[in-house]
């Protein structure tokens, strides 16, 4: 489906019913990294109505000439909520660039949102504290063979460099990197105007919303101790630090993301 807002349009996917759950992916990609490993959950969980969207800019969502900026695509964020889910409450899960999307969305919609789920997340923070890279496992044979764009880019997002991951990366990760928007991603937007001109939460010490913080403690990418704001600021919340899993952790660490986010979205 694809709903028009005021500099483009947003492509998504409705699955299921009962209360709705906004899931906004990772820069680079599509909805299909997150549809990928969160649909299982809810062979398990009912009662969620799951609001898959392409960022603008990725996949099949568009924007105008008039994009240059994260609070450009924000605004066409908040668009679509105004369209489609409209007064009703709901919830954020956002993974990667997604999650600062969802941050973003929760500080101006914030009494409109019930809970937060964050997955290795970019934060409000131009300096990320984060770890020495670390690779786990490389499969080198399988890296040899492999076309060059695509071996960079799983390089870069996995630190189990293996048959399985690569199998999930293809199926999950890299149909999205197809259709991105690459130039307006390549363009000085990320380096001029990455952060939003608001900083998320700010203007309050502490938020009641239930929260699930879900980081690797090996993303060299998004790091994890600069998520201990998070950690104060909701009291109401899960804060996990994986060990042994990078910035996809819910391909390197899906059966254990998979429990917090079922427990998260079970518990009252």
């Amino acid at each position: 489906m694809e709903c028009k807002v005021s500099k483009g349009s947003i492509h998504f996917e409705v699955l299921g019913e009962g209360f709705p759950l906004l899931i906004l992916h990772a820069m680079g990609t599509d909805h299909r990294s997150m549809k990928g490993w969160l649909e299982p959950v809810f062979d398990r969980v009912e009662g969620f109505q799951r609001v898959y969207i392409d960022l603008p800019a990725h996949g099949l969502s568009m924007v105008d000439e008039s994009v240059e900026s994260t609070d450009d695509l924000l605004g066409n964020l908040l668009d679509f909520i105004d369209e489609v889910i409209g007064q009703e409450e709901f919830s954020l899960i956002g993974a990667s660039f997604g999650g600062y999307l969802a941050q973003g969305i929760f500080h101006q919609r914030r009494v409109q949102v019930k809970g937060i789920c964050l997955l290795a997340s970019a934060l409000h923070m131009k300096e990320r504290i984060v770890p020495q890279r670390q690779v786990l496992e490389q499969d080198e044979e399988l890296l040899a063979n492999l076309d060059p764009d695509i071996r960079t880019a799983f390089e870069t997002l996995f630190i189990y460099q293996n048959q399985a991951t690569f199998t999930a990366f293809l199926k999950e990760i890299q149909p999205g990197r197809l259709l991105a928007n690459r130039e307006f991603l390549a363009s000085d937007w990320k380096a001029k105007r990455y952060y939003l001109t608001e900083e998320p939460f700010h203007d309050v010490q502490t938020l009641a919303h239930s929260a699930l913080f879900i980081l690797g403690r090996q993303d060299y990418i998004c790091g994890y101790k600069d998520h201990m704001i998070l950690l104060e600021k909701f009291p109401n919340s899960t804060f996990a630090v994986l060990n042994h899993a990078g910035h996809m952790l819910q391909i390197e660490k899906r059966e254990a993301v998979q429990a917090l986010v079922k427990d998260w979205l079970t518990s009252k």
